[in-house]
């Protein structure tokens, strides 16, 4: 089935695959596929993700150290129309092995995609993320984040998704990062899947970093949707370069707040 998938599509799974960049802290780990949450409906997902083996110094004076943390956030979301959800990471937070528990600030999330995704064979959308963080999240104390959707449900077991992203602490054109990210998941059924993910950082796009400072991580993902209506992702990423995390864990579980299952 993999011959149906355009050739443009495989290549850009490749390339995110094959280049990550310098390691940040992320509280949330996972690619967007369109799916947006009906209307008046409420969301909570929480994101929880360890690095058990990591990067052993922070990326910035003062800052979390990944090796041994512990990151999390809590996702409210509310389905506004058809083709409009908005989000609200609150609050994120933080436990390292020097800094201890600490929060990590709040993030808005405006999510605008083609309706009923689930339903199309060609998906597509944008996620705009507004961040104010804590001074021991990031360097920067406000950064937002641009997320494209594109992807196709090649058939019912199927899925190939992009997430071409970028990055901005307000500082500049030229010092915008590209952070791409991909998911090619296998579907088991409606309440079982399988995927490889791949979470990637080239540098600004100005300038890439060199290959040695480069990290890549590529995550083996498994998806359940339980008869209680709870959605689970479980995860895990290896390192590919020794500036990468050489091994992170991710979970994930959301759940319908109005559903009466």
């Amino acid at each position: 089935m993999i011959r149906h998938i355009p050739r443009y599509a495989a290549a850009l799974i490749a390339i995110a695959c094959l280049s990550q960049t310098a390691d940040a802290q992320a509280d949330e780990i996972q690619v967007y596929d369109g799916g947006l949450a009906p209307r008046g409906t409420v969301i909570l997902t929480v994101h929880n993700n360890a690095t058990p083996r990591g990067i052993k110094a922070p990326s910035f004076v003062g800052g979390v150290t990944p090796d041994g943390s512990l990151n999390g956030v809590p996702e409210w979301a509310l389905g506004v129309t058809d083709w409009f959800e908005a989000g609200l990471y609150l609050p994120p937070y933080t436990h390292d092995k020097k800094l201890g528990f600490g929060m990590d600030g709040a993030k808005l999330r405006l999510l605008f995609a083609v309706p009923h995704a689930d339903d199309r064979t060609f998906v597509y959308g944008t996620n705009f993320e507004f961040s104010l963080n804590a001074r021991r999240w990031d360097s920067h104390r406000v950064t937002s984040e641009m997320r494209g959707i594109v992807g196709w449900h090649v058939s019912p077991a199927l899925d190939v998704i992009l997430n071409p992203i970028f990055d901005t602490a307000y500082d500049g054109f030229k010092n915008i990062e590209f952070v791409p990210a991909a998911r090619m998941a296998y579907n088991a059924g409606t309440r079982w899947s399988v995927a490889l993910e791949s979470y990637s950082t080239f540098g600004t796009i100005r300038s890439f970093l060199p290959t040695s400072e480069q990290s890549h991580q590529l995550f083996g993902v498994i998806d359940h949707t339980t008869t209680r209506g709870y959605e689970i992702e479980l995860g895990a990423g290896v390192g590919l370069t020794n500036a990468s995390d050489k091994l992170t864990l991710k979970l994930i579980v959301s759940k319908d707040l109005t559903s009466r299952k």
